[in-house]
């Protein structure tokens, strides 16, 4: 764990994630501008708002480490040894509708790791973090260690596109397979809160297609469950964030297994 100036990275991804979320929940159920993004991806100006404080952390704290920011981008030595991700609003569509299922994700990738991450709920108040060896819940002005748990059965499945190990593995057929009935109970949260539930024991497990090599969305949730002792891989088993192979996040093995079966079904069926 890092140590600069007498803050330990893992504190100041703690300090900055709640420096944005204070910004998210000051502007919740505000009539607020939209920036299209891309066809059905939108930010509005409470992201802006939030990248803008988180960054004004990190810099103050960290000037010479670089930065991939969601809304502004990549600043920074290109090869720089240390980079922050920042994803200031994940949920931006929930939160436009006033639905407060939202996370504020910071992490610090050192090398081909992330060293420190936190997670932060704007309207519950906790913060979830790992200096990169332990994950803990910051809440009620004490920590207490995650404690990952499958007893709940329930797994979030992030059905938004792309989807670019279609037609192999799409989330939607994955649902309706009956074995994923008898085992699991589905949920769609729309934000990678969801990520941080499954070391916290409030999800047995987390889905998703995509690409996520430094990802501003992903990486804080993965190294919490990382550290949280969950199973966590590409889709197929692989490495999790070595290419565009998806996320399972689970609790404990058992739970991966029956995932990674039913995922594995899936693309025999279309080979």
């Amino acid at each position: 764990m890092s140590i600069i100036n007498g803050e330990s990275d893992a504190r100041l991804a703690v300090t900055a994630a709640q420096a944005g979320a204070a910004v998210v929940r000051e502007l919740y159920g505000s009539r607020l501008a939209r920036y299209d993004k891309s066809a059905g991806d939108f930010a509005t100006e409470a992201d802006l708002a939030a990248e803008r404080a988180i960054l004004d952390v990190l810099r103050a704290a960290r000037p010479e480490d670089a930065v991939t920011g969601e809304e502004s981008g990549r600043s920074g030595a290109a090869d720089a040894p240390r980079r922050w991700l920042v994803d200031p609003l994940c949920g931006t569509l929930n939160y436009a509708v006033r639905n407060m299922l939202v996370g504020v994700n910071v992490a610090l990738r050192e090398g081909d790791r992330i060293t420190a991450a936190a997670t932060a709920d704007p309207f519950s108040g906790e913060v979830f973090w790992t200096d990169g060896d332990n994950a803990r819940l910051h809440g009620d002005g004490a920590d207490e260690r995650l404690t990952p748990w499958p007893g709940s059965a329930l797994v979030d499945v992030n059905l938004d596109p792309p989807f670019p190990n279609a037609p192999g593995f799409h989330a939607t057929r994955l649902l309706a397979d009956p074995g994923f009935a008898e085992r699991f109970r589905p949920r769609v949260v729309s934000s990678t809160l969801a990520v941080a539930w499954v070391a916290a024991g409030r999800r047995a497990a987390y889905v998703t297609d995509g690409d996520l090599r430094d990802s501003v969305h992903f990486a804080a949730g993965i190294a919490l469950c990382e550290a949280a002792g969950c199973v966590v891989t590409g889709l197929y088993g692989e490495p999790v964030l070595t290419g565009a192979r998806g996320l399972v996040a689970a609790a404990d093995a058992e739970t991966h297994a029956a995932l990674l079966q039913l995922i594995n079904r899936q693309r025999a069926q279309e080979g």
